[in-house]
């Protein structure tokens, strides 16, 4: 697997990207999505197995939320070590080797999935499946590496939108099997993905490449947990990006135990959100690369908030046409706000870079030190903004146990919301932050 790397790579120069980097990075963007958009689906697959999970089972609702918030964490937890694999053994290697990884949680749970298993070795199978999240990561801070500055934000957007994808696909596939095999037969939805696991590895080993502008380099997280901006950019991760993955594993078991609806009923429903919030995150990207990602961040938490707003009165008048429709419109501007923070993080670093180089610095140097910074931020950010989907399913699992309604939990997540509009204005957006703040990506200050 040393026949792939690529020795000399400088996208900033037109030429360059023009007559060769564009066509490779392309390359390597699709199966690195293709490859993604499977671990996704691993990643959340027991959003979908409990939905199978009949009085057969035995199992409580706040059992079943243990369950889906069990695959959050360790989804979290592995960005980190994923996002050095990249440095460590190259992105199209460790691909390869994730993709792989996905079969282990996969085969493990077919093999268990039935009814009189207990509720700790499920707990186990879905700790294993948690490896998917990380899939996240390396593929976003290899996908950094690839793209140039001006076009980070619809790269780093479709890249990860697609991933997401795997969300919504399989809790279609799950709808499929529930709808016509009815809701005893989970292990199908696992023998659908043991081939697309295979097929996702062998692409991506056949048509991916190594960067040696990125190998060995394992420092760059000791160094960018230096910067402010690390922490603030993660906490907007996790406004964004944790609410995506949390309402996703969430979202069925909340329509099955606020509103009473059938296995099938809710996974009629379901998959919209995570679809629709995938597919609008690369425009979250797009905008942001046109009027700045602070702006368009800023603008999607106050969205945010308002559609929690519509979620607490729809739940209170026991209205599920608004509710669905509002936790829909949440879910795409989930997907907005993903696409516009990861757009402010390769920023920070890139003005950052262009200070440096007009004071002496050297060109090279500084701008592949960008990429290196941010390509850690992405992956620090990710995990810590994956934990939000932990602490989304912590709190509706609490909610339900002690209100029986999932309405303390939205009225927790209107005031995070809330701080993050503010944080972003303060640190991106009032006027003393306008030119000395280095996030406002896309925008000419």
């Amino acid at each position: 697997m040393t026949r792939r790397w690529i020795e000399h790579w400088d996208p900033e120069d037109d030429e360059f990207w023009e007559t060769t980097g564009k066509r490779v990075a392309r390359r390597n963007l699709w199966f690195s999505v293709f490859s993604e958009h499977i671990g996704f689906s691993i990643w959340t697959l027991w959003s979908v197995v409990v939905l199978f999970m009949g009085p057969a089972y035995g199992f409580s609702a706040a059992d079943k939320f243990l369950l889906v918030s069990t695959p959050t964490v360790v989804g979290a937890i592995m960005r980190i070590p994923y996002t050095f694999a990249v440095a460590r053994f190259g992105g199209r290697n460790w691909t390869v080797i994730s993709a792989l990884l996905l079969l282990i949680p996969t085969v493990l749970t077919a093999v268990v999935l039935h009814p009189g298993t207990s509720l700790g070795t499920f707990v186990l199978m879905a700790a294993l499946g948690g490896v998917g999240g990380g899939n996240f990561a390396s593929s976003m801070t290899n996908i950094n590496t690839f793209y140039p500055e001006r076009h980070k934000g619809w790269a780093l957007g479709l890249n990860a939108g697609g991933g997401n994808l795997g969300v919504a696909v399989i809790q279609l596939v799950g709808l499929l099997v529930i709808g016509t095999v009815g809701a005893t037969a989970p292990r199908l939805v696992l023998y659908i993905y043991l081939p697309l696991i295979v097929i996702a590895a062998t692409c991506a080993a056949l048509f991916m490449d190594n960067l040696a502008s990125v190998r060995g380099d394992t420092k760059a997280m000791r160094e960018v947990v230096r910067y402010g901006h690390t922490w603030v950019m993660s906490l907007l991760y996790v406004g964004t990006f944790g609410s995506f993955i949390g309402y996703s594993f969430a979202f069925g078991l909340v329509l099955q135990n606020q509103f009473g609806r059938t296995p099938l009923q809710a996974a009629a429903v379901t998959f919209l959100g995570p679809l629709l919030g995938s597919l609008s995150r690369p425009i979250g990207g797009w905008l942001s690369d046109r009027i700045g990602g602070g702006r368009v961040t800023f603008a999607t938490f106050g969205a945010m908030a308002l559609a929690t707003v519509v979620l607490v009165l729809a739940s209170s008048a026991d209205s599920l046409a608004t509710f669905t429709a509002a936790f829909i419109v949440l879910f795409v501007l989930t997907g907005v706000g993903n696409g516009s923070t990861y757009k402010m993080i390769p920023a920070i670093f890139q003005v950052k870079a262009r200070a440096a180089i007009q004071a002496g610095a050297d060109e090279a140097t500084e701008l592949r030190n960008a990429r290196r910074l941010s390509g850690a931020l992405i992956g620090l950010a990710g995990a810590i903004g994956a934990l939000g989907g932990l602490f989304i399913n912590l709190a509706f699992r609490q909610s339900f146990a002690t209100a029986h309604s999932g309405v303390p939990a939205f009225v927790g997540f209107l005031v995070f919301y809330a701080v993050c509009v503010g944080v972003t204005w303060f640190g991106y957006l009032r006027k003393p932050a306008v030119r000395t703040q280095v996030a406002l990506a896309g925008a000419e200050v």
